[in-house]
């Protein structure tokens, strides 16, 4: 077995009476158990090269390795159970059930049908189904679940390699979301090899280890992991395509947990106010965070603070400032800018562990120590 799932070689189709190239020399190399992006404009050859791939189409020139093998020299049956398909329009036999959908291809490969409804069970727990769900037509179901059933019936061989073709862009913006939630789940669980078209930069970016970046033709423009394509663009085309936001979209890609965090003005409300007076005065803040047996309790202001008799006592604000260790640069910033204090950083049991600033943001985006 070789690193590369998938390797595509000069990878060129022509098409009967076209004057150009649908895919022009392609060459990429997908890792075992990445999800690979490919995008670009219409006509850039991105879903001609996702059926070059399980031979749905033939290539002009060029060669197609999976695990090392000439796909070419394998017969098309057997390649295609080791791939499995996922499209937008999912494809559903509407007159089927949904356990019949999931079991397309285990019951073409000759299942004991106690094996074929094991595995049906165990991919709808996978993919979010209800059991009792699976007795429904596809026309029963929303857009999303339809989305899960196809998905599912992708995956019933389990085959190494899963190929989507614009797989949510049928949804609307709040199921495609949650339904790309649930990819990432379902690829942290069963380390597929997956490549992905899509024409929404944002999903590539949330979702893929690589993008692979086409223009008009097939022509590769930049293949890299997202951050690296957000951050350093290698081409004016790329740069053009991927829009003057990209920087703000690269802050969707770092975490939280990724930043050194600070303790800032924190203290625990059974200590004196003369001492939370000093800490705002070392640290020039106009708030404090307060804490009771670590848990984090709210933010109080200084005006306050300069009153109180006891800590226990202050009127306590708890705005949306806190997020946690898993949340998004991109999220610590909005709840920064929407409220008037520095962040809280709490994890899961309510704990306290320390404080995240715009600076830290900043310094976290561009790549250095806060």
């Amino acid at each position: 077995m070789t690193e590369s799932a998938i390797r595509l070689l000069e990878l060129t189709k022509l098409f009967d009476g076209a004057g150009e190239p649908a895919v022009t020399a392609l060459t990429l190399d997908i890792p075992r158990g990445s999800i690979v992006a490919l995008i670009g404009p219409s006509g850039c050859g991105k879903t001609t090269t996702l059926r070059m791939i399980n031979r749905l189409i033939e290539p002009t020139s060029g060669r197609i390795e999976i695990d090392g093998e000439d796909a070419s020299l394998r017969p098309v049956a057997e390649l295609r159970r080791g791939i499995g398909y996922v499209i937008q329009e999912v494809g559903l036999f509407p007159h089927q059930t949904v356990h019949q959908n999931i079991g397309t291809v285990p019951r073409m490969l000759r299942w004991e049908r106690a094996r074929v409804d094991e595995r049906v069970a165990e991919l709808a727990g996978l993919v979010g189904l209800e059991p009792e769900q699976l007795g429904r037509y596809p026309d029963e179901l929303s857009g999303g679940q339809q989305q899960r059933v196809g998905v599912a019936r992708a995956l019933a061989a389990d085959p190494p390699v899963l190929l989507m073709d614009e797989p949510f862009g049928a949804v609307d913006p709040i199921v495609r979301a949650r339904l790309q939630d649930e990819l990432l789940a379902l690829q942290e669980r069963l380390r597929k090899t997956i490549v992905l078209v899509t024409h929404d930069i944002d999903e590539a970016v949330k979702v893929a280890d690589r993008v692979a970046v086409l223009n008009v033709g097939g022509i590769l423009e930049q293949y890299a992991p997202p951050d690296e394509l957000l951050h350093a663009p290698a081409s004016a085309f790329v740069e053009e395509f991927l829009g003057d936001d990209r920087e703000i979209r690269r802050l969707a890609l770092k975490r939280v947990g990724d930043l050194p965090f600070e303790q800032g003005p924190v203290l625990d409300i059974g200590r004196a106010p003369a001492e939370a007076r000093a800490l705002l005065d070392d640290a020039r803040s106009e708030w404090i965070g307060l804490t009771s047996g670590g848990s984090f309790v709210g933010w109080a202001h200084r005006d306050h603070v300069e009153e109180a008799a006891t800590l226990a006592a202050l009127p306590r604000e708890l705005p949306a400032a806190q997020v946690r260790a898993s949340s998004t640069l991109r999220e610590a910033m909005e709840v920064i800018m929407n409220s008037r204090t520095s962040v809280a950083v709490i994890d899961d049991g309510g704990r306290f562990g320390g404080i995240v600033t715009l600076e830290q943001i900043r310094s976290g985006l561009a790549g250095r120590d806060a």
